[in-house]
């Protein structure tokens, strides 16, 4: 087991993740990631991204981020992860997106969904549409997804899970932007405000 500061070289940061979408993954929250990590004595790691505008971004080790992933699933089956853990921090605040998969051939095709990292969202759904962009996006808590998702996909064709087709995607545009003028304000905190996580250069 490591204890303390585990810094990310160069060569690991070719195989690293964002803590964003490690959470993504999980279907978590960051601060839990970060709570993982700290009683496994791992350290996330900020660094600029190239990538994402040369923003700082907390990332973990690919070998990190296999073990959060391990103990996230053992608390998981072990029924240790439970609300008191959410209770310690208020839910996430990110990005309701909205995809438009196959803007050329299929551009009535679209996918929805909740993201604290929207960088990492699009390169994960490019893997299997490669030319999918961002339609719009709005700043979200995770806790809203499941209504804007109803509001959004309302009397359209669901293909998939988060999966639509639909006749206009600017009738989905302005379903979102009327749900979302209703709701209250959220203000995004970057990866480069989390001030629990060093830089390299702190590290070093």
């Amino acid at each position: 087991m490591t204890s303390g500061p585990n810094p990310i070289t160069s060569v690991e940061a070719t195989r690293s993740i964002a803590v964003a979408e490690l959470a993504d993954e999980l279907g978590t929250y960051k601060q839990r990631i970060f709570k993982i990590a700290k009683r496994l004595g791992l350290q996330a790691m900020k660094r600029r991204e190239p990538t994402r505008g040369n923003q700082l971004i907390a990332l973990v080790s690919e070998a990190d981020a296999a073990a959060i992933r391990d103990a996230f699933a053992q608390g998981r089956r072990s029924g240790v992860q439970g609300t008191s853990d959410i209770a310690e921090f208020t839910p996430d605040e990110g990005w309701f997106y909205l995809i438009q998969l196959e803007p050329e051939h299929d551009p009535s095709r679209f996918k929805v969904g909740f993201t604290t990292d929207l960088d990492g969202r699009l390169r994960h759904h490019r893997c299997s549409a490669p030319f999918a962009v961002y339609k719009k996006t709005w700043p979200c808590r995770r806790t809203w997804e499941r209504a804007a998702i109803d509001c959004l996909a309302s009397g359209v064709e669901q293909l998939h899970t988060e999966v639509f087709r639909g006749r206009s995607l600017d009738e989905a545009v302005r379903r979102g932007d009327q749900f979302f003028s209703v709701m209250p304000s959220v203000r995004v905190v970057s990866e480069a405000d989390d001030e629990q996580v060093p830089t390299e250069q702190e590290a070093g």
